[in-house]
C-alpha cells in the first residue's frame, strides 16, 4: 500500500486570461514539481474528488456523493473529451465499502464529468498515459450541500478503503479556494434557467459559448475592480489551507454553508474536495501535508492553491 494526495484549485479561465508573468510562473512551477513528484510515484490508480457546475448533475436528482463506475468527459473549457479509463470493479467495491461504513453514496454507470474533475487530470497527466481513474462527485454547487462532517466521513472511509489496497494510489481534490463565479441559483434563477438546472441536459454550443462569455467577462471585471461578486479572500484561503495542513477536522466540520458563502463565495464550497482528500490522507499512517503555493488571481476568478500529502518528508 502506498497513497499520496494532491489538491489544486481549478479555473476555467486559465486558457482565456493572462494572469501576468509572475503568477503564470508560480503556477507552472508548482505543477512542474507536482508532475515530477507524481511521475516518480507512478500511481496505479487515481481517485478524484471533484464538483460539478450544473453540467452533469441537476436538481431533478441531486446526490450528495456519487461514485462513477464509468465516466465520460464533456470537454468544457478546453478540457479533453471522451471516455476515461475508470477502474469499474474498484469503484463498485468502494461503493459497497462506503455503504458498510454508513456513507450513503449514489453510483453512476454513466457519469459525465466537467472541468471540475478533468482539468486537474489534464494538467497532471496530459491527454495520454492516464492511469485507471475512480471519480467521486461531491455536491458543492446545489444547496442543500452535504455538511462538512459528512464530507469528512466520506474522505475517511475512502482512506480506509485505499489503505487496504496493494496498489500505489494518488488521491486528487479539485476545486476552490475562494471564488464567486456567475453560478445559477434555484432561488433566484429565471424560469428558463430554473428549468435547466432542474431538468438538466447538455448545453447547446450556443448556450455554452454564452456561458463562457459571461465567465470570461467576470474575470475582466474582477481584475479591474468592477465586479459585484464577492472578492477573493486570501485571509480565508490561507486559514482553510492551514486547517487542512494541520488536519484540524473539528474546525473544518464546524464550517457552516452561510459562512463559506460569505467568506469564500459560491465557489468556496468546492473546498469540500480538499477536505475529503485531507480526510482520506489522515487514514494513511505517517502522512504529512505541505502547501506548495497560494496566490489570489482575480483575472482567473480564483484563490489559487496547490497542496500535497504523503507519508514522511514531501521534499
Amino acid at each position: 500500500m502506498a497513497v499520496r494526495g494532491f489538491c489544486a484549485s481549478h479555473t476555467p479561465l486559465k486558457d482565456f486570461h493572462d494572469p501576468g508573468p509572475e503568477a503564470t510562473r508560480e503556477v507552472a512551477d508548482a505543477f512542474d514539481r507536482a508532475r515530477a513528484w507524481i511521475a516518480d510515484f507512478a500511481p496505479e490508480l487515481v481517485v478524484v474528488f471533484g464538483p460539478d457546475h450544473f453540467n452533469s448533475f441537476f436538481y431533478r436528482l441531486m446526490p450528495s456523493f456519487c461514485v462513477g463506475t464509468f465516466a465520460e468527459a464533456i470537454g468544457d473549457w478546453n478540457t479533453p473529451v471522451g471516455e476515461l479509463p475508470v477502474a469499474t470493479a474498484t469503484a463498485e467495491a468502494l461503493v459497497s465499502h462506503l455503504h458498510e461504513r454508513g456513507v450513503d453514496t449514489a453510483v453512476s454507470y454513466r457519469m459525465e464529468l466537467d472541468h471540475g474533475h478533468t482539468q486537474a487530470l489534464q494538467m497532471l497527466f496530459g491527454e495520454a498515459g492516464l492511469p485507471p481513474v475512480l471519480p467521486v462527485f461531491i455536491n458543492c454547487a446545489a444547496p442543500p450541500r452535504p455538511p462538512m462532517a459528512r464530507v469528512i466521513a466520506l474522505g475517511e472511509a475512502v482512506g480506509d478503503f485505499l489503505a487496504d489496497r496493494p496498489a500505489r494510489v494518488l488521491v486528487i481534490g479539485s476545486g476552490g479556494l475562494s471564488h464567486d463565479p456567475p453560478m445559477p441559483s434555484l432561488a433566484t434563477a429565471d424560469p428558463a434557467v430554473r428549468t435547466r438546472i432542474i431538468e438538466g441536459g447538455r448545453r447547446t454550443p450556443e448556450e455554452r459559448r454564452a456561458r463562457e462569455a459571461r465567465v470570461i467577462e467576470e474575470g475582466r471585471k474582477q481584475l479591474e475592480g468592477q465586479s459585484a461578486a464577492i472578492a477573493l479572500n486570501p485571509e480565508w484561503d490561507r486559514h482553510v489551507l492551514d486547517l487542512l495542513a494541520r488536519g484540524d477536522f473539528r474546525t473544518l466540520a464546524a464550517l457552516r454553508d452561510e459562512d463559506i458563502s460569505r467568506d469564500g463565495g459560491c465557489g468556496g464550497h468546492e473546498i469540500r474536495s480538499w477536505v475529503a482528500t485531507a480526510a482520506a490522507m489522515s487514514r494513511i499512517a505517517g502522512c504529512g501535508a505541505q502547501v506548495d503555493m497560494y496566490r489570489a488571481i482575480p483575472v482567473w476568478v480564483a484563490g489559487y492553491g496547490v497542496m500535497r500529502f504523503a507519508p514522511g518528508h514531501l521534499g
